[in-house]
C-alpha cells in the first residue's frame, strides 16, 4: 500500500566529467457483478498443447503457452510494482491470475488525508473500495473499458478457509483472488497480528478481514501452515508457468534495522516462495519461472520507464485510485482507494518497475566447436539446454538436482572447457530464523560432461535478522589458471567477494569497498586476461579492476558515468583495449555504451537514442548483435557493426522473463511460457 517510505540517506558523489549526452473521459453504466454460491475448487486443467513455433522464433523447446500467476500482498502492489509487465500479459491473452494475501484494509479510512478526520473508520468498506478499484484497472487494461463486468464466487481454499474470486466476464483468462486475510497496517511496526508475525511464530493464526461486498459467508483465520497450504492449491488450480511476487529480501536500514520496505510485502513474499517450493515438488505440472519486484526502495533510485510507459501505468494508477470520483462501481462503499488519489504516482513508483533477480545476461556459453549450453532457473531448480554445433533444434530442458534456486544464474567457461554457473539459493528451514540465502555453484565435471553436486560458497550476511539476507547476484571473473573470484553486494550495499585458491578451495570474504551500491554487479574479463567488475549507484557506476591478469581486484575507480537505470552488462571490448559496459539512459530507455580500460575514466558515452525501442532492464550484445526488453515487452535484436551506429530493431512477438543473452550467433530469451526462445544471428 502507497505509505511514504524511508529513504536511505544519500552521499554526496562528484563525477568526473563526461562527454555531453547526445542522447480520459467519463464512463457509462454500471460495473455488472454477480455473487455465485460458495463451489468446490476445479480440478486443474490438462496441460494444454504446445503451440506450433511462431515464424521468427523458429527454435523452441517444448512445453506448455504462457499462464501467469502473481502473488502480492496489497491490492496496488502489483500496479505500482509490476505495471507495466501486468499490462503486457492482459494485452498478449495468455491467462492471468492476481492473488491479494491480505484485505488491504488499513486503518479502514476510506479517503484523501485532508478528510480523513471527518470520514468513519469502516475496514470491511474500505477493503471493499480497495477491491473495486483494481478491478476497473484491471478491467480497462484487458478490455479499455473500466466498467467491464466481473463474475464474483466464494471458493473453498485449500488451507479450509474461504477466497472470493473474481472472473472478467469479457475476458474469462482474467482473474483475481482475494484471501482476506488481515493486514499489518503499517510498514514497521511491531503489529504481531499479520503475516510478519505468523511467519515468525510470535501468532499461531491470523485472522480474516472480509470486505463488505464479498461473496464469502464467514469469517476463519489460517496457521502459517495454512497459508502456504492455500498458496499451493492455488498454484495447483492455475498451473502457471511464471510467477511474478514481491522481494522476500529488500534488506534493512543499517542506522536502526527497519525493514526497507513494507513489512507485508517481505513476508507476503516469502509465504509465496513457501508454497513455491512445495508446489515445485508435486509432479505433473509445467514448469514454473519467478520473477520478484522492489517494492519501496524503488523511490530512491533513477526511473526506468520512458515518459510515454510512465504515463500510462499512472493512468492505470488513477483509475484504481477513483481519481473522477465518477460513481460507476454499484456499491457504496466507494469504486477505489481515496488514499491513493492523493499521490496517486506513489514515491516515484509509477516511473519505474525493477526487478530484485535475474538480471544477468551471462547465461548462456559457447563451447569452442560452436555448440551452445544455456541455463536458467525453472521450479527452484536449474534447467540446461544444449544446442551442439551441427544442430538446429535445442534440446532440453535437463533439470538438475538440487532446488532451492532464485531465479537468475550465472555462468562462466574455465580455461579447460568446463563450465560453471554460479546463483543464489534460498533455505526456507523449519521456521524463520532458518530463512537464508548463500551463494552456490556447480561445475562441470569433464568439458561438455555432466555438472557436480552444488557447492555452497556462503554468504557474507551474520544472519538474516540482520539485513534479510539481501545479497545480490553473483558476478564472477575467471583467471588464466582457473581460479575463479565471486563478487557480490551484501546488505549494506557494499561490494564483497570470495577468491578461489590454487587447490579450488575458497578464501574469506573481504570487503571491495563502495557504497550505496544498487542492483547486481557485472564482471568481464579483456583480451589480456584482465579481470573487472562494475557496480551502480544511485549517481554513477563505480569499477573494480585486476592491475595484472589474475590478481586481485582493486578499487572502486570512479568511472565518470552519469546515473544509470541499475541494470548493466559488461563484455570485452572489440579493440581488446579493455571493457565495454551497456547501460540503459534513466526515464527514457535509450541505450548507452561506453568502454574501460582499467587506467582512468570510461571512454565518451555512446550514445543509441532515437531508436523508438525504449523499454527497460539490461542491454545484451556488443558490435555484433544487440538484444533488449522494448517497451511493448517483447524481445527486440537488431545487427550493430560499429559503435555509435543506429540499430535497426525486430521485435520478436514473445514475452520473456529476466535478460536476453546475445552472441555473434543469435539471442537466447526464457519466455513466459518456460521454453528457450532462439533468434538466430541470420534468417
Amino acid at each position: 500500500m502507497p505509505v511514504r517510505p524511508r529513504r536511505p540517506s544519500r552521499r554526496s558523489i562528484v563525477s568526473a566529467a563526461v562527454a555531453t549526452a547526445l542522447v480520459g473521459g467519463t464512463f457509462a453504466g454500471l460495473l455488472s457483478v454477480t455473487a455465485a454460491k460458495p463451489e468446490a475448487p476445479a480440478p486443474p486443467p490438462p496441460a494444454p498443447e504446445a503451440k506450433a513455433p511462431a515464424k521468427r522464433t523458429p527454435v523452441r523447446t517444448t512445453g506448455s503457452p504462457a499462464s501467469v500467476v502473481q502473488i502480492v500482498a496489497h491490492p496496488d502492489d502489483d500496479l505500482f510494482f509490476m505495471n507495466p509487465d501486468v499490462s503486457q500479459s492482459l494485452r498478449s491473452g495468455s491467462p492471468l491470475t492476481s492473488v491479494y494475501l491480505t484485505a488491504g484494509e488499513s486503518d479502514g479510512v476510506n479517503a484523501r488525508p485532508r478528510d480523513a478526520a471527518a470520514t468513519p473508520t469502516d475496514k470491511a468498506g474500505y477493503a471493499e473500495a480497495r477491491q473495486n478499484g483494481i478491478r476497473a484497472a484491471y478491467a480497462e487494461m484487458a478490455t479499455g473499458s473500466r466498467t467491464s463486468a466481473w463474475d464474483r464466487e466464494a471458493i473453498p481454499t485449500a488451507g479450509g478457509g474461504w477466497a472470493e474470486l473474481d472472473t472478467l466476464r469479457a475476458k474469462p483468462q482474467v482473474k483475481l483472488m482475494w484471501l482476506q486475510i488481515r493486514e499489518a497496517g503499517a510498514i514497521n511496526g511491531d503489529r504481531p497480528h499479520s503475516l510478519h508475525g505468523l511467519w515468525t511464530g510470535r501468532i499461531t493464526a491470523l485472522e480474516s478481514q472480509r470486505s463488505a461486498g464479498t461473496p464469502v459467508a464467514a469469517d476463519f483465520a489460517y496457521t502459517r501452515e495454512q497459508v502456504v497450504a492455500t498458496l499451493t492449491g492455488i498454484l495447483e488450480r492455475f498451473r502457471p508457468t511464471f510467477v511474478r511476487a514481491q522481494d522476500p529480501s529488500p534488506g534493512t536500514y543499517p542506522d536502526g534495522g527497519a525493514f526497507r520496505d513494507h513489512q507485508d510485502h517481505l513476508f507476503g513474499a516469502r509465504f509465496a516462495q513457501a508454497a513455491l517450493a512445495r508446489y515445485a515438488e508435486l509432479p505433473g505440472h509445467p514448469h514454473v519461472g519467478v520473477q520478484n519486484y522492489l517494492g519501496y526502495p524503488t523511490s530512491a533510485l533513477p526511473h526506468t520507464l520512458d515518459p510515454d510507459a510512465a504515463d500510462a501505468k499512472l493512468a492505470t494508477l488513477k483509475t484504481y485510485a477513483w481519481l473522477d470520483g465518477v460513481q460507476d462501481c454499484g456499491t457504496v462503499a466507494g469504486c477505489g482507494d481515496l488514499k491513493v488519489a492523493a499521490r496517486p504516482a506513489g514515491r516515484g513508483w509509477t516511473q519505474t518497475v525493477r526487478y530484485a533477480r535475474g538480471t544477468s545476461t551471462s547465461w548462456v556459453q559457447r563451447g569452442p566447436d560452436g555448440g551452445l549450453r544455456a541455463f536458467s532457473v525453472l521450479d527452484g531448480h536449474l534447467a540446461a539446454w544444449r544446442k551442439p554445433a551441427d544442430a538446429v533444434a535445442w534440446r532440453g530442458p535437463e533439470m538438475l538436482p538440487g532446488g532451492g534456486l532464485d531465479s537468475g544464474v550465472t555462468s562462466v567457461s574455465l580455461p579447460d572447457g568446463r563450465i560453471a554457473v554460479f546463483g543464489t539459493r534460498t533455505t526456507l528451514g523449519g521456521d524463520a530464523a532458518d530463512y537464508r540465502r548463500e551463494v552456490v555453484t556447480t561445475v562441470q565435471s569433464v568439458p561438455g560432461g555432466s555438472f557436480g553436486a552444488w557447492r555452497s560458497l556462503g554468504t557474507p550476511e551474520r544472519s538474516d535478522a540482520e539485513g534479510t539476507s539481501d545479497i545480490s547476484a553473483p558476478a564472477v571473473t575467471v583467471a588464466a589458471d582457473g581460479r575463479a573470484t565471486l563478487v557480490l553486494r551484501d546488505s549494506r550495499h557494499r561490494l564483497t567477494a570470495r577468491e578461489q585458491r590454487a587447490d579450488g578451495g575458497w578464501g574469506p570474504w573481504r570487503s571491495l569497498g563502495g557504497t550505496e551500491v544498487y542492483g547486481d554487479p557485472v564482471a568481464a574479463t579483456d583480451a589480456h586476461g584482465r579481470g573487472y567488475v562494475f557496480a551502480s549507484t544511485p549517481d554513477t557506476v563505480l569499477a573494480w579492476a585486476e592491475r595484472a591478469p589474475g590478481g586481485p581486484l582493486t578499487g572502486p575507480a570512479p568511472t565518470g558515468l552519469p546515473p544509470t537505470t541499475l541494470a548493466l552488462s559488461a563484455s570485452a571490448a572489440p579493440d581488446g583495449g579493455g571493457v565495454r559496459l551497456w547501460f540503459r539512459k534513466p526515464a527514457s530507455g535509450d541505450l548507452r555504451s561506453a568502454d574501460f580500460s582499467g587506467t582512468g575514466p570510461v571512454s565518451p558515452v555512446t550514445e543509441l537514442s532515437g531508436t523508438g525501442v525504449a523499454g527497460f532492464g539490461p542491454v545484451s550484445g556488443g558490435d555484433g548483435l544487440l538484444a533488449v526488453r522494448s517497451r511493448t515487452g517483447f524481445l527486440a535484436t537488431a545487427p550493430h557493426g560499429r559503435a555509435g551506429a543506429r540499430p535497426v530493431w525486430t521485435l520478436e512477438r514473445f514475452l520473456f522473463s529476466g535478460a536476453p543473452d546475445a552472441g555473434t550467433d543469435g539471442v537466447a530469451a526464457i519466455g513466459l511460457d518456460g521454453r528457450l526462445h532462439w533468434t538466430p544471428a541470420t534468417r
